[in-house]
């Protein structure tokens, strides 16, 4: 909602009369959801053509929210494109910022109709012409997308290069820092989802920030894997719909959510996500291997740490899977690495190979030796709590963790020393 142009009041009036269902965003008094129309149906509304409306993801609009930009400042928008951003920093500081906004393609920018005189544009790769706009203006913020297509004259490699990059982050560090401007350059990101290019740009800046997730599931994670600042050990858990990305307050409830039957090879585990628990599903298939080698295929988990549990199963517990194809998946779409997940590979692996379902409400904790020990994990309290909320009524865990808890649950907690404690209980349970 465009605040310097209308109230929200007059906004969910206009929408009520016209039948177009919204509802409030949490945490945030100037968005509102549409849930029974499209773009188009929007775009064709007198409030939308008067520029009292606008449509932008969610995720879009954290950035000016968290900065929180006021009156009086100068602030330059380097990647203003489609504009949504812009015009939410001058109905934050309304309108009484220096807005500079940067836009690579004018044609978005006229499609935006924001008539402020605070706006303005700039095409410009070269970091020479950037550094004057910055040192003359003294914006708030700066936002340079990309920085491998920043280049610099003086510098014969091609854009993108280790001497580029090397040199061109010194400058805009060097610069916005002498001027306590705040900087954030964004990075291309190869398809194994790391900084394309020298890695000596996270080793200059004081954050970087990954925005992970696989590309045919619908969840994000906003994870910080480097903070001078401050811990790296939260996350942000988004998921991708039809309006953009939206914030998932409880994830472990989402992530479950589907589970409704009870088959053989599915088991609940409790991961730790920076400070957050999170409830995930495993899911294994074991078939016969039709060629002489079996296969092993890890989806969400390391392979490696597939096949040693795969090998602690045959040695420790006696199940025969050298002629078995194993495949596990963690639903969702997620990446789980964590030691702790180890007793539910195990536990998903052989109830899929003995086809014995483990029934819906157990969750199985716990890091697995060579030797079929099953040994203590890190932040017990909170993966136990996280699982009494969300209605679970069994934990199988390491009884050294067991023997030191301190507070009382609602929970029948089983404490087991090896792995074959661990499958009797699953399955007897």
């Amino acid at each position: 909602i465009n605040t310097l142009k209308t109230s929200k009041e007059e906004v969910c009036n206009i929408l009520e009369k016209n039948n177009i269902q919204y509802k409030e965003v949490t945490r945030n008094n100037i968005a509102l959801i549409i849930e029974n129309e499209n773009e188009e149906t929007l775009s064709k509304l007198e409030i939308y053509e008067k520029g009292y409306i606008y449509l932008q993801s969610l995720s879009s609009m954290l950035p000016p929210i968290i900065l929180q930009p006021q009156e009086s400042e100068d602030i330059l928008d380097m990647t203003a494109a489609p504009g949504s951003k812009t015009t939410q920093i001058a109905a934050i500081t309304k309108n009484r910022a220096n807005i500079t906004a940067y836009e690579m393609n004018k044609i978005r920018a006229d499609r935006l109709n924001v008539k402020n005189d605070n706006l303005l544009f700039l095409s410009e790769t070269d970091i020479h012409i950037v550094e004057e706009e910055i040192e003359q203006i003294k914006p708030a913020l700066v936002i340079i997308d990309s920085i491998q297509t920043m280049y610099s004259d003086e510098i014969t490699s091609a854009p993108g290069s280790v001497s580029q990059v090397r040199e061109i982050t010194a400058k805009i560090m060097r610069m916005c820092k002498e001027n306590g401007i705040t900087t954030i350059l964004i990075g291309h990101v190869t398809k194994d989802g790391n900084i394309a290019g020298p890695r000596v740009l996270e080793h200059m800046v004081d954050t970087v920030l990954y925005l992970e997730g696989e590309r045919y599931f619908s969840y994000r994670i906003l994870r910080g894997v480097k903070n001078r600042f401050g811990s790296t050990n939260e996350i942000g858990m988004f998921e991708m719909q039809n309006e953009g990305l939206v914030e998932i307050d409880n994830p472990s409830s989402i992530l479950i959510s589907e589970r409704n039957e009870n088959p053989a090879g599915s088991v609940i585990v409790a991961s730790i996500e920076g400070t957050r628990p999170l409830l995930v599903e495993f899911q294994a298939l074991t078939t016969q291997s039709v060629y002489g080698l079996p296969r092993r295929t890890a989806n969400g988990i390391d392979y490696n740490r597939l096949t040693l549990l795969i090998a602690v199963l045959e040695k420790k517990a006696g199940l025969t899977l050298g002629n078995q194809d194993v495949y596990l998946n963690v639903v969702g779409g997620l990446k789980v690495n964590e030691p702790a997940i180890d007793l539910g590979i195990i536990l998903a692996t052989a109830s899929s190979f003995k086809n014995i379902p483990i029934p819906k409400d157990v969750v199985a904790l716990g890091e697995v030796g060579l030797t079929g020990e099953v040994r203590a994990i890190n932040l017990i309290e909170k993966r136990l709590k996280e699982a009494e909320k969300l209605g679970f009524k069994t934990c199988i865990i390491p009884e050294s963790n067991k023997k030191n808890l301190k507070d009382t649950y609602k929970l029948d907690i089983i404490g087991v020393h090896n792995i074959n404690e661990a499958i009797k209980a699953a399955f007897e349970k």
